[in-house]
């Protein structure tokens, strides 16, 4: 079944509102006029203006035959008039319709790049600016592809080649194997089963598939167990774990599995860039939310780095080697962990005083 486009919809149905109203206006004239004029007329035989039979006939033809023929030009000049305008307010409407189309087909092609300009017309305007912000959103939503692409492929080069590398010299006996060399390739895997594993956490997270169990949570104890279990594993001359949290502080609306996640990310940042000093786990009550901050004294992030701090596969001190820097996606994670929580994080730091990470969770 054949269907007409807007621009022909909206084009006959400003003639077919035309042609009513001129009709209307035609019929309505054609029905009064004549009785409005013979009433005149003979109110002006009455008055003796006009007189005999013969008049009076010649008056009411010639009245026929103007209003006949102003009633044809009337139509003739309505409609062309009428359709002109139709056509100008029609396509004027119908432009910005098409550019958006011209625009998603080059979108499907792969080009971001194109926008709807603003438009006259209040309501077209407003979906040119919706349609822009998608476009925008679209193309940020590509440029993280390609980033995560290149980061992630940039991410398994190294361990991917270190074991290729060590494996070719095994088949080829250019070295013996020993117990040294099997850790260092278990090393590696385990470099990639954790890189693998972040980054499903990641797209899990993003994607909003996590499974967030909301219920009230008391964070003496959990934040107590996790100071003792980090406490365990430092060394002599490491740094000094510390808590600071009041034994009655009321209960989160909070995952305990999610949360406890959060500070084992952040404490492992602590830990991992303060080799001496102190790593304080703080919380309070602030209003109707909790705040739980990670205070070290270690090397500090520099104020252009802040920024960038929650990005995928971001690293704080870019001197070191990717061993000692983790995967890249742990800061990414915990920003999402927190958000999925009703929470929001936040990060201070200045180079050679220490960081701190703060995240706030609501009351129960």
């Amino acid at each position: 079944m054949f269907k007409f486009s807007l621009g022909t919809r909206l084009f006959f149905s400003h003639l077919l509102v035309m042609t009513v109203g001129l009709g209307s206006f035609i019929i309505m004239a054609k029905v009064f006029s004549p009785r409005m004029f013979i009433v005149r007329l003979e109110q002006m035989e009455r008055n003796g203006l006009v007189r005999g039979i013969t008049s009076r006939t010649f008056l009411i033809k010639g009245f026929e035959t103007a209003w006949n023929s102003s009633a044809f030009w009337s139509v003739i000049f309505g409609a062309t008039t009428a359709g002109g305008l139709s056509y100008l307010v029609s396509k004027r409407i119908v432009k910005p319709l098409k550019q958006m189309k011209t625009i998603t087909k080059k979108f499907a092609s792969g080009d971001l790049n194109e926008r709807v300009p603003e438009s006259d017309i209040p309501e077209l305007n407003q979906l040119a600016i919706s349609f822009n912000r998608m476009a925008n959103g679209l193309e940020d939503v590509e440029k993280r592809r390609r980033e995560l692409i290149s980061d992630l492929t940039h991410e398994l080069r190294t361990p991917l080649t270190v074991v290729r590398g060590y494996l070719e010299q095994l088949s080829d006996y250019s070295i013996e194997p020993s117990t040294e060399l099997y850790l260092k390739l278990v090393k590696e895997t385990r470099r990639l089963e954790r890189l693998t594993y972040d980054l499903q956490e990641l797209s899990k997270a993003e994607a909003g598939y996590l499974v967030i169990n909301i219920q009230p949570l008391y964070l003496y104890t959990l934040l107590q167990s996790l100071i003792e279990k980090f406490s365990d594993q430092l060394m002599d001359e490491g740094p000094v774990l510390a808590l600071d949290c009041p034994a009655d502080l009321p209960p989160v609306l909070a995952d305990i599995d999610r949360t406890e996640q959060i500070l084992v990310n952040l404490l492992g940042n602590a830990l991992r860039y303060t080799e001496k000093g102190n790593i304080l786990l703080k919380a309070w009550l602030e209003k109707d939310r909790i705040w739980i901050a990670v205070i070290d004294t270690g090397i500090g992030i520099s104020q252009e780095d802040l920024p960038f701090v929650f990005e995928r596969f971001w690293r704080a001190d870019r001197s070191r080697s990717r061993y000692s820097g983790g995967s890249g996606i742990g800061l990414a994670i915990v920003r999402r962990l927190v958000e999925l929580q009703n929470g929001q994080i936040e990060v201070e730091s200045e180079l050679g005083k220490g960081t701190i990470f703060r995240f706030c969770l609501p009351v129960a």
